[in-house]
């Protein structure tokens, strides 16, 4: 991961835009979209800073600037000048998906965005909506934290209750929570992994890494292949797979 991922609330935060034209423009639609004020120079309280302008020497010393006052700062189709840099969004509100690239192209991250596009329902975030409005109800049925994790995550597997493909799901918290569905048992997946590569493994493979809560492995499975797992899961380095399972689904990754 070359850049860390981060989900800034700019809701009445200020924002500096410097420049004009078609890229400032569209910084500025997007700044105003997420509830941002645009000025066009620096100013007491101001979070983040973009720079569109076509001079590269102007674009630098602006940056530089800005900089100077302490903002992070991004410009424009220059990322070896930047802080961050902007993803290409799926909006779903309240569910938001970036795709970034680090600047390396922005084509390739708005072709990614648009195969997501397609397989989102419209109403994933009213999902998220209803799952936020029973967070009370949820922590009741299941007061262990993961407890209650493993119990929502058992709900929104493909074809589960809450599936969150299925533009329907939201109209189902109701009936899950009322149908006293239990927390999931512990369990033991076994991977068997076909090479190094972390783009050879199953979709049921990527899957589980994807859910599991401890993943036992030998000491020489590759790095690239771990990192595929949930970031917190527990990692358990073993020359077999356990005979005493832990809460939730274990995965042993069978080199």
């Amino acid at each position: 991961m070359e850049q860390f991922p981060l989900f800034l609330n700019l809701s009445g935060r200020t924002v500096v835009l410097v420049g004009e034209g078609e890229a400032a423009d569209a910084k500025a639609r997007l700044i105003a979209r997420a509830g941002g004020q645009v000025v066009s120079d620096w100013e007491e309280g101001a979070t983040i800073a973009f720079v569109a302008l076509d001079d590269d020497d102007a674009a630098r010393g602006a940056a530089d600037r800005l900089r100077g006052r302490g903002l992070l700062v991004n410009v424009v189709d220059r990322p070896e000048l930047c802080d961050f840099t902007t993803p290409a969004i799926v909006d779903r509100a309240p569910v938001t998906i970036a795709i970034g690239t680090g600047g390396a192209s922005a084509g390739l991250a708005k072709a990614v965005r648009q195969r997501i596009e397609l397989l989102l329902p419209a109403r994933l975030g009213a999902l998220a909506s209803a799952l936020l409005s029973a967070r009370g109800t949820i922590r009741s049925r299941w007061p262990g934290a993961a407890e209650r994790r493993r119990a929502i995550d058992a709900a929104l597997v493909p074809g589960g209750t809450l599936d969150p493909l299925d533009g329907d799901a939201a109209d189902r918290i109701g009936a899950w929570l009322e149908s006293g569905a239990p927390a999931v048992r512990s369990r033991l997946e076994i991977i068997r992994l076909a090479g190094d590569d972390p783009d050879d493994l199953t979709l049921r493979a990527a899957r589980l890494l994807g859910e599991a809560d401890h993943i036992f492995h030998a000491a020489n499975v590759p790095p690239a292949i771990l990192d595929r797992a949930r970031a917190d899961a527990a990692r358990h380095v073993a020359d077999a797979p356990p005979v005493d399972l832990p809460p939730g689904l274990s995965l042993w990754l069978a080199p």
